[in-house]
């Protein structure tokens, strides 16, 4: 990226300037933004003396995103985004999201990275902008040819990163740029992801034996123009100190640390001692017994107290069952990445299963198409995991996810049958292109509008309704979009049953048939036209 310092003495430099700063005035920035930008300019010098930061775009739990103009060498302006991350977030993941933005981006509908800077314990990561529009606002507007564009260039993003070994781990609309006038399309937000066991992206490398790596790429990552890329943050440098990537230790291993590596450069750090809660009762009763609880009438009055342990050999008696019983609650807890945002979680994830991969991605995918068919986001809103799962039952059934479940080594209880739904009448439904049964019991001579767009936040299910959170807000000449009429202009009563095949396939309950699905999927399930990239 070559730029000049913004601060130049060219009339035609000094009257662009004027101009974006008339745009500034007109969207009045609030005095928290100003201060934010205030903020990184003082933490990150440098900034100044390449980027005019005209506004913050985004924010997020570990970053926050800013819109920044830069007086580019031929003389023209560009925007970019600015992505600040925490200071607190780990060196070894800054660098990992470097280092999948510059392998995997700048191709296949994946943003890539074009500058880094980074000032002590501040780092911002430049990307190209790419204006969008919100999620939220145009899924009651888009026609079926714009769903089907969507989907097929996200699953092309995703093709593309999981061919690196990369699991995003946070795939939503938010995360999937969307530019509706230039059909544009970006997947971006690589601060969750994760690496598979054959990852191509060095700093996501899984180590089975309880080790952790510092370091970075062998090789010299290229960049989407065939250069390499800037290394403003070196990655070989970033971890000083012994530390976990992701902060998390995998307390379902027991393999020992290995004592020698002929590699010099991989660096071996002996795993945190972890104490099995059960053992940790019974060191302790040694130090001050602990009387075990019997009946008052069963005890005699010189009766020895005896130190309270449980034989890790015990088989419990309350597998399959709606208790748990004190074998359990003793054992340690099972410690699996749950990393993602809630509503897009798959059934893997929400059920701590240790062995994740890509399929959560596409699950995630699947969610986002079955927003879009049924004109309703989110979807899925719950407070927990277990609702969530819940709610995943409701639309899948509850028998299928507990033969899921099995296939990954989890046992699901539910007290009462729910049967799987016919996803062409539920999205059609929450359409509004066919009656609900409850319409179909009390018929109304009118349309009551307003019972549709009620919200409980016990519904298993959002009821939003599509772009707007009211139709009352929307503008009198755009009240129809939302009508039957004029979704047949837009191609909803023409949805071919391809649709609502691959739509069953995102939603796969068993992660074990994503994988296939994903590498070779019979063309008849995209018919309309995503075939020819996608399952070839």
């Amino acid at each position: 990226m070559e730029v000049i310092p913004s601060v130049c003495d060219d009339s035609n430099s000094t009257e662009s300037h004027v101009k974006a700063d008339k745009h500034i005035r007109r969207r009045k920035l609030s005095m928290d933004v100003e201060n934010d930008i205030e903020y990184l300019y003082e933490a990150v010098p440098q900034l100044s003396t390449v980027f005019h930061i005209l506004d913050k775009i985004g924010e997020g739990t570990f970053s926050s995103v800013y819109l920044g103009e830069a007086l580019m060498a031929n003389g023209t302006k560009e925007k970019f985004a600015l992505k600040h991350l925490i200071p607190t977030s780990h060196p070894v993941r800054i660098a990992a999201e470097l280092q999948c933005l510059t392998v995997a981006g700048g191709k296949e509908n994946v943003m890539g990275v074009t500058y880094c800077f980074r000032k002590d314990d501040h780092c911002v990561i430049v990307m190209p902008y790419m204006e969008h529009q919100t999620f939220v606002d145009i899924i009651g507007l888009l026609s079926f040819e714009e769903v089907r564009q969507y989907i097929y260039h996200l699953l092309k993003a995703l093709r593309h990163v999981h061919q690196f070994g990369i699991i995003h781990r946070d795939i939503k609309p938010t995360n999937f740029l969307y530019n509706r006038q230039e059909k544009m399309f970006a997947l971006v937000d690589f601060g969750l992801a994760q690496g598979t066991t054959d990852t191509q992206i060095e700093l996501l490398k899984v180590v089975k034996q309880k080790t952790q790596k510092c370091g970075g790429s062998t090789g010299k990552p290229e960049t989407s123009q065939g250069k390499r890329a800037p290394t403003s943050l070196e990655f070989s440098g970033l971890c000083k100190t012994p530390r976990a990537v992701f902060g998390e230790r995998n307390l379902n291993s027991f393999t020992s640390v290995p004592t020698k590596t002929t590699d010099p450069k991989l660096e071996l750090v002996k795993p945190t001692k972890t104490e099995d809660p059960a053992t940790r009762k019974f060191i302790s009763a040694h130090r001050r017994p602990v009387p075990v609880r019997t009946p008052v009438s069963n005890q005699r009055p010189n009766q020895r107290m005896t130190p309270a342990a449980v034989n890790l050999g015990f088989t419990c008696s309350c597998y399959s069952t709606d208790r748990v019983c004190n074998i359990c609650m003793s054992r340690k807890q099972q410690v699996a990445p749950r990393a993602g945002t809630p509503g897009f979680r798959a059934p893997e994830v929400l059920t701590k299963c240790p062995n994740q991969g890509t399929a959560i991605d596409i699950w995630s995918a699947g969610v986002i198409l079955l927003s879009l068919l049924s004109g309703r986001y989110p979807f899925f809103k719950a407070s927990d995991d277990l609702i969530a799962l819940t709610q995943i039952m409701t639309i899948r059934g509850s028998r299928e996810t507990i033969q899921a479940a099995m296939t990954f080594g989890k046992s699901v209880v539910c007290s009462r049958e729910l049967p799987r739904q016919d996803l062409r009448t539920l999205c059609e439904t929450l359409r509004g292109r066919r009656p609900s049964p409850d319409d179909e019991a009390t018929p109304h001579p009118h349309r009551d509008t307003s019972t549709r767009h009620h919200h409980t936040h016990d519904s298993p299910i959002s009821t939003h309704p599509p772009g707007e959170p009211s139709r009352q807000h929307l503008p009198e000449e755009d009240q129809t979009l939302a009508e039957p009429e004029a979704q047949d202009e837009r191609g909803w009563d023409r949805v071919p049953d391809e649709a609502y095949d691959l739509l069953d396939r995102l939603l796969d309950l068993n992660p074990a048939k994503h994988y296939c699905f994903h590498s070779s999927l019979p063309r008849k399930c995209m018919n309309f036209k995503c075939e020819d990239v996608l399952f070839t």
